[in-house]
Formats: C-alpha cells, sequence, structure tokens
C-alpha cells in the first residue's frame, strides 16, 4: 500500500505529460512546405486548428507539441500556399462551360465545324452562343465576315465572343433580333462595316445592343455556373480569386452560396461600374465575410490589342487609320475616380494601350499625390510607355498583369505596336520594380484557368509548345521567387486580403495546395504539366 501510494505522483505526472501536448485538428509532416512568408522560409510541417494554421516549423518539433485528429506524412512532397488569382471572371468560366468552345480554332472553317457539333447537342437553344476565336490563328488573320455564318445558320441567332471578350460576332438572324443597321452608335464601340453594311463584327460598347437581346440566365442558373467553376478552379489549385467586375446581384448569390457552404471557394469581387452599383456601394460601404470581401470597384479605360480596341498614344502599326478608343470620357473616368478615392473602396482599372495607361496613371496620380496605402490597381498594364513606369512608384500603384497574355499574343504583337513600343509591352519586371510588389492573374475564361501556365509564361516566357526558344523580351521575365509571390502573397496584397492568407503562417486561413513536383527547382519544360494533387480551402480538403 504504501509503495502504492508512492508510485501515485509518479503515474499522475506521467499522465499530465502525456495529456499536455495541445489539440489540433490536422498535422502535416515529412513535406517541403515554401511558406511564401515575409523571409520566403521553407518548413517541414504545420499545424491546422479550426481553418487556420496554428503553427509551421520542424516536424520533430510539432510532433512533440500537438496532437491532432488527422495526420499527413506527405513524404516530402511540395506545399504551397493556396493559389491566388487576383483578376478572373468567375461567372464567366461558369457561363462558358456551357457555350461552345470556340479556343484555337484554327480556321473560320473549323469554327463553323465546332459550332455545327455544338448544335446537334443542343438543338433547342434559342440561341447558339460560343467563346474563344481568334482571328490572328486563322490563315486570314482580319476580322471574319457573316455570309458563311448566315449559310449555316440562317435561322437562329448566333452570337460568338472573342476570346479576349472585347469583340462579338453574329450572324444576320442576331442583327435583326437587335435590330442593328449600319447606322447604330454606341459610344466607346465600333461596329464594323464593309460595304456601308454590318459585317457581323462588333467591338467593345457596341457589343451590347446584342447582349440585351440574349436571354439572360437566372439566379438559379447561376449558382449552378458558379459551382461548375469552382469544380475546374480547385482542381487547378485555386483557393482564391478575384472577381473582376460582377453585379450586386451576383456578388448576393456568391455570398449566399457561401453561407449555406455550398461554395468554398473565396472569392474578392470587383463591383461592376454603373451609377446604380455607385450609389448602392459608397452608401454601403465595403464588407467582408470569412469567403467574400467586396471592397473595389472595376473600370474599364479601353478594349483589347487582339480587337484594336485598346488606346493606343500613337496609331497601331498594322492600322494607321485608327488608335483604338477610349470606353468612357476622360472627364467620367477622372469623376468616378474621385468618388472612390473619398471613400473607402479600391480602384482597378482595366488598361491595355499605352493612352490609356498614361492617362489613368495621371488621374490616379492626381488624386493620390504620393506614397499611399491605397492599393489602387491597374489591371493589365499590357502596353506602357517607357516615360510612364515610374508612376506605379511614385503613387504605390499595383501592376495586376497576366503572365499569359504575353505568351498568347507574341505571334502578333509586333505587328500591332511596332518594334519599339512592344518593348513596353508584357514588361512585368520593369514593373515589379516600382513597388517590389506584382499580381499575377489569368483573366480566365479569356486565358486557361490553370495558374501554373502563368508561372511557366512569367519565368520561361514561353508558350505550351515551349515557344520561342529562349524565351520572348526575356529582359522581362520574373524569377520563380517573385513568380510565386505573386500568385500567392502578393496576389493577397492587392486584395487588402495578405493579413488573412496568401502564406503558410501562424494565424492565417489554412489554404494551401500540394503538386506532385516542386515548381521552384522543376525544369521549365514541365512547369505546365505539373499536377495539382492536393487543394485545401480553411482546413477542409476540397479537392
Amino acid at each position: 500500500m504504501n509503495r502504492l501510494v508512492l508510485l501515485i505522483p509518479v503515474l499522475l505526472t506521467l499522465l499530465s505529460g502525456c495529456s499536455s501536448k495541445k489539440k489540433a485538428d490536422l498535422l502535416v509532416t515529412n513535406a517541403h512546405i515554401y511558406t511564401a512568408d515575409s523571409t520566403f522560409s521553407v518548413a517541414d510541417a504545420f499545424v491546422v486548428k479550426d481553418g487556420k494554421f496554428i503553427a509551421v516549423g520542424p516536424a520533430s518539433t510539432l510532433t512533440n507539441e500537438y496532437e491532432a485528429d488527422s495526420t499527413a506524412d506527405l513524404g516530402g512532397q511540395p506545399v504551397y500556399p493556396g493559389l491566388y488569382d487576383p483578376h478572373a471572371h468567375f461567372l464567366g468560366l461558369g457561363q462558358v462551360l456551357n457555350q461552345a468552345d470556340l479556343v484555337g480554332t484554327t480556321s473560320y472553317d473549323d469554327l463553323l465545324e465546332r459550332l455545327k457539333a455544338f448544335r446537334k447537342q443542343h438543338p433547342d437553344a434559342l440561341w447558339l452562343t460560343g467563346r474563344g476565336w481568334d482571328q490572328n490563328d486563322w490563315p486570314e488573320k482580319t476580322f471574319p465576315t457573316k455570309e458563311k455564318l448566315d449559310a449555316a445558320f440562317p435561322d437562329v441567332p448566333v452570337a460568338l465572343m472573342r476570346v479576349d471578350g472585347h469583340a462579338l460576332f453574329v450572324n444576320s438572324k442576331a442583327l435583326r433580333l437587335a435590330q442593328v443597321t449600319a447606322g447604330s452608335k454606341m459610344p466607346g464601340g465600333e461596329i464594323i462595316l464593309a460595304n456601308g453594311q454590318p459585317t457581323g463584327i462588333l467591338v467593345d460598347n457596341a457589343m451590347q445592343l446584342i447582349k440585351r437581346v440574349i436571354p439572360q440566365p437566372d439566379l438559379a442558373d447561376k449558382a449552378k455556373m458558379l459551382l461548375a467553376a469552382e469544380k475546374v478552379c480547385v482542381s487547378l489549385g485555386l483557393t482564391s480569386i478575384s472577381d473582376a467586375g460582377i453585379s450586386p446581384d451576383e456578388i448576393n448569390l456568391i455570398d449566399s452560396l457561401h453561407k449555406t457552404n455550398k461554395l468554398k471557394i473565396r472569392d474578392y469581387a470587383m463591383v461592376s461600374l454603373g451609377e446604380p452599383n455607385l450609389n448602392y456601394f459608397l452608401k454601403r460601404g465595403p464588407f467582408q465575410t470569412d469567403r467574400l470581401t467586396v471592397r473595389s470597384f472595376k473600370l474599364y479605360a479601353d478594349g483589347a490589342l487582339g480587337s484594336r480596341g485598346a488606346c493606343l498614344r500613337k496609331p497601331y502599326s498594322d492600322r494607321p487609320e485608327t488608335g483604338g478608343f477610349l470606353l468612357l470620357s476622360p472627364s467620367e473616368l477622372e469623376r468616378v475616380s474621385k468618388l472612390l478615392y473619398d471613400s473607402k473602396f479600391q480602384a482597378n482599372t482595366h488598361c491595355i494601350g499605352d493612352s490609356a495607361n498614361h492617362l489613368m496613371l495621371d488621374i490616379y496620380g492626381k488624386l493620390l499625390k504620393g506614397k499611399n496605402d491605397r492599393r489602387w490597381r491597374i489591371e493589365h498594364a499590357q502596353v506602357v510607355s517607357a516615360d510612364d513606369f515610374w508612376k506605379f512608384g511614385r503613387y504605390s500603384i499595383i501592376p495586376s498583369v497576366q503572365p499569359t497574355h504575353a505568351t498568347s499574343d507574341m505571334y502578333w504583337a509586333t505587328e500591332r505596336l511596332g518594334p519599339v513600343r512592344v518593348k513596353g509591352a508584357y514588361a512585368f519586371k520593369d514593373l515589379m520594380k516600382q513597388n517590389n510588389v506584382i499580381a499575377f492573374g489569368s483573366d480566365f475564361p479569356v486565358e486557361a484557368v490553370n495558374p501554373l501556365f502563368g508561372f511557366h509564361s512569367a519565368v520561361a516566357r514561353q508558350d505550351a509548345k515551349n515557344f520561342p526558344k529562349g524565351g520572348y523580351q526575356m529582359e522581362n521575365a520574373v524569377d520563380r521567387k517573385s513568380a510565386l509571390l505573386a500568385m500567392t502573397r502578393w496576389a493577397a496584397y492587392a486584395c487588402f486580403e495578405d493579413h488573412l492568407r496568401g502564406s503558410i503562417a501562424p494565424g492565417k486561413q489554412a489554404d494551401f495546395v500540394i503538386l506532385d513536383r516542386d515548381i521552384m527547382t522543376a525544369p521549365a519544360p514541365e512547369l505546365r504539366t505539373t499536377k495539382v494533387k492536393q487543394t485545401w480551402i480553411g482546413g477542409e480538403r476540397v479537392f
């Protein structure tokens, strides 16, 4: 009995030692973890509890300190923060999944064959819609005209969005339904004519003449589209996206899907510009939930380079009669920017041409005056004059760019811009130098959703065919560390969310991705074939 009494304190000590481990939900060990934190440290273990990282460090330490409901030994596999696309069209991706896929068509005839196949699968659709054609990929690089489209589809209206979303190709049936004639006008847009009659091509704002008569999906249909888009995104490692221009109804729909836990992916929503939207949100102010943030507006200064709607300071080299055009007047762009400056909202402005970039950099600078933390962004920053780069640094303006635009456009960009002006295009390294920060997105579905395509384009400056040998304008290639940051912590910073996500660090949301190879060391030709093994959002495995 005395011996037992003597053993009790020892047993209690042992029991207390066993129970002293901290409780957690998930313990990941034996991994190669790129934290993307402020020192870009690499760890081999982390712990998750209640949807957040609570510890990151050596496995030997964390296994002694924590007891988790689930453990995972990754066998040395590479782990990264959840990938963040700071400029995408999430609902647009869902819509495209229900349309004819015209990406990669090699000719007008190829486009027609794809449309015929799609029509057989959807014989009762009131409109035949599709997206993704690019005349620059065809033998004849001029815009198509509607004659062949009319012959193939005389009785159903057809509306086909160009790959960049800034030109629409329609048939005569669609023109008649929309009552579009040679005399129709739309400021900030163009109806292409031949022999005094519409060819079927409408550029930028002129597209609205057709869009207003196309039946639109209701909220139930949009919910299905969003869920379909999410499946694609999480399968490719995306845990956060920034929706570049959506309506209040669409924002409310996303919020409701989040609240019912049907939609997992995080969304930084940019509100579409418009007077009703301005009035509504400027009075309400920014708001944020666990998965949705609304604190920015999407502005459009000009169109796209491929459809020659981008606004240039001098005419196009391959069409000297035009220099493109603005979608809104300079006075309107300045008025709206001033409204946003007087609020807590961020301004994110689409600027492709050097004239649009020049204008908006000056409008921003006039309001921001110097260094600041407003994090106003230029979306795309595609063609920038040599004498304008410094303005990004002077006024703390973030360039939000899409690396795959460079490797998609490189085949014809010099024709549009000429050999001198093109050097200021897709200048990611020069842009990054201004503030030591840049955000890399995809602009999907304009480009492919896969963020690793952008990573490859940024560091190798090559396309899927690993063309050109040696890379395109390699003076503006970005190193791999910066490219990863641009898709994680810097992307989150561009959306005021770097305190929540973008790195694997204690207190951050447990969003992470496991890949089948290490993109920081793999040969460049292997980057686009890298596969996502697992995607986690808030400590929950979603793929």
